[in-house]
């Protein structure tokens, strides 16, 4: 019974190792993340900049990225807090090891300085010899032989404690110098944060004095959206009229006649929260009545989808199985693709090459093509719809 404790207990030290290797491994990867999110919004910022694009588009940009700059600095911060409670701990461990290493030390050095007196060989002889018989003898030589061993083994020990103490004093050393690095880190991206803060009360300033021409932009923005919301509803229509048998729907000019797939659709439906992103990168703008930093009085477009921020050129995956409906042309969104899968629809615009085409089967994570660069930077706009109702992508996205 012991061994099969000690046996249990082995095996969950070597199940629990994986375990916080893999905390590491996530905290490094979303840390990865965050930097390269902020990365590409600085350089759609210097685009942006650079082609004297609206304040309102560099606003939305600046507000991304301070947004992934505040998510960096708070890990950052829980980080750091880690790292000092590990530090407060190696300096516990630090202080016992030295304080059992010095009680250690003194009583063996009492032993050695008595050893040292009595060196003279001929006295352990005598004591040998004054034994009254010779059990007694071989007592007291068996107690001179014992104490000799003793000395050498808390030698020994006193050795292993001093490489136990100069491993705690390399470890505590190792995370004070992580700490420092930490503070650095944070101290240079507070920095960067109170600059981004600055740039955009400059820009809200601009928009505060610029508010004709940008409501004349928002028109034109939301004929934009409103033009893409009808034509994805007329697909969508025609999609699942096709479906259904009520007419054939015309996909890039090739004919084609399916009904609605249940069973992907179920399948689909039971991957809520799971589905992979179509492109990795940031999120700038979400669904639904998003409020105007500035105008707040001012009615904004709805927004059926999201739009990521991507690097140029990157390329865009489907999210799940599913048949490539119909590719279209839409103004203010280049190329958009949409891909059914049973009764759900996903929509993915402002494409600048497509490598599917109309009634092709695509596979989950296959690329699609990949983005534009626009007027408003390098973004995905991805829409998902169940049936004629859109939804908020970021609840099915894992």
């Amino acid at each position: 019974m012991k061994a099969f404790r000690i046996i249990a207990c082995v095996l969950l030290f070597f199940m629990a190792l994986p375990a916080g290797a893999q905390n590491l491994n996530a905290k490094r990867d979303r840390k990865a993340r965050l930097e390269k999110d902020i990365k590409v919004l600085e350089g759609q910022l210097s685009d942006a900049t650079r082609r004297s694009n609206s304040a309102a588009t560099q606003l939305d940009l600046l507000h991304a990225q301070s947004e992934a700059r505040r998510e960096l600095l708070a890990d950052s911060e829980r980080e750091l807090g880690s790292v000092s409670d590990s530090i407060r701990s190696c300096q516990k461990q630090l202080d016992i090891v030295q304080s059992r290493l010095d009680t250690m030390s003194y009583y063996y050095g009492k032993l050695v300085r008595n050893a040292y007196k009595n060196r003279d060989s001929r006295i352990w002889y005598l004591y040998i010899l004054a034994s009254e018989n010779l059990g007694q003898g071989m007592r007291r030589y068996g107690y001179l032989r014992q104490l000799s061993s003793q000395m050498n083994v808390q030698g020994r020990k006193i050795q292993a404690e001093r490489e136990r103490l100069q491993t705690q004093k390399a470890r505590l050393d190792s995370l004070r110098s992580e700490a420092k690095k930490l503070r650095d880190e944070r101290a240079s991206e507070l920095t960067k944060l109170r600059k981004e803060e600055e740039k955009s009360r400059t820009l809200v300033a601009q928009l505060q004095k610029d508010r004709r021409k940008y409501q004349d932009q928002l028109s034109g923005k939301r004929r934009e959206v409103e033009s893409l919301n009808r034509e994805i509803e007329r697909m969508i229509r025609d999609a699942m009229n096709e479906g259904s048998g009520k007419g054939k729907g015309n996909a890039g000019g090739k004919k084609t006649s399916t009904k609605i797939d249940q069973a992907l659709s179920d399948e689909f439906s039971s991957n809520k929260g799971k589905l992979p992103w179509p492109a990795e990168g940031r999120v700038v703008s979400h669904f639904g009545r998003n409020p105007h930093p500035v105008y707040t009085k001012l009615e904004m477009p709805f927004n059926n989808g999201v739009g990521i921020a991507l690097d140029k050129e990157a390329p865009v995956k489907a999210v799940f199985n599913g048949t490539v409906k119909q590719i279209v042309v839409i103004p203010g969104y280049n190329q958009c693709i949409l891909v059914q899968h049973g009764a759900y629809f996903t929509f993915y615009c402002k494409m600048g090459s497509v490598a599917v085409k109309a009634g092709d089967k695509v596979k989950t994570g296959e690329v699609l093509g990949h983005v534009a660069t626009g007027s408003d930077g390098t973004q995905l706009h991805f829409q998902l719809w169940k049936g004629r109702e859109p939804q908020d992508p970021e609840k099915w996205l894992r």
